[in-house]
Parts: structure tokens; sequence; C-alpha cells
């Protein structure tokens, strides 16, 4: 009952293979699991159902912007994760992760902040700088 693991996607949908090497951003939709290396961005639609799995051979250097993550590589970006964060033991984050839910393997590493996400809230990152807002409006006036 308690020690039962909720999988919300078996499917894989988009698969980069061990020995395949993307150079740019990928966009996909459903289930992404990544064997091989990223050189770019890898983010989901914004449907909320999407995942990504990296396995202890993945690699991603960039940004990810995904629900629901499955980390037991390698990510030298920040991680949003909208509605979950699970980092294996061999899990490596060379950035901040920005999460909804979050559980840590002991083992894992973050290399950066831990900042809590509540579910609906806009990241930090993409939100306007309120400094800015306010300095033009004064200065407007």
């Amino acid at each position: 009952m308690f020690n039962r693991k909720q999988r919300r996607h078996t499917v894989v949908d988009t698969l980069v293979g061990a020995n395949s090497k993307i150079n740019g951003d990928l966009n996909f939709a459903g289930g992404c699991h990544i064997d091989g290396t990223v050189k770019g961005n890898v983010s989901a639609d914004s449907d909320g159902s999407s995942a990504l799995s990296v396995s202890e051979e993945g690699n991603v250097e960039g940004g990810v912007t995904v629900p629901y993550v499955v980390l037991h590589g390698i990510v030298r970006g920040d991680v949003f994760a909208t509605q979950r964060v699970e980092l294996g033991p061999t899990a490596r984050v060379i950035g901040n992760v920005y999460y909804n839910l979050i559980e840590m393997a002991i083992g894992a590493e973050i290399n950066g902040k831990l900042l809590h996400q509540p579910q609906g809230k806009v990241p930090l990152l993409t939100q306007p700088n309120r400094i800015d807002e306010s300095a033009a409006i004064a200065a407007k006036s």
C-alpha cells in the first residue's frame, strides 16, 4: 500500500539511443527516454502529462522543462518539473531544480538550488522582474 510506486508513463514515444547525439533543442509529447546525449534544451508540450526519463548513461547539456522527470544520469542546466522530480542514486544536476514534488535517493547530487514551485505557479525565471516593472512605472510618472 505505502511502498507502491506509481509510474505515470511506461510508453516511450521518443527515444534517444545510447549511440545517439542531438545538437539542438528537443521538444516532445508523451514519454521520452534518453540514453544518449542531448546538447540543447529538452521540453515537453504543455499538456501536463509528459514524462522524461534519463538513464545512467544519459546526458543533457541544457535546461529541462517537463512535468514529470525521472533522472538517473546527468543534467547540466536547470530542471523545471511542474509535477514531480525523481532523482535516482546516480542522478547529477549541475543547476537549479524547480519542483512541485521531489523524491531523492541516497547518492543523488544537486549542484545548485532546490526551489519549491507549488502546482500552477509560473517558474521564477519566467516571471516578470518586479523591480524593473516598478521602475518603469515610476519613470513614466
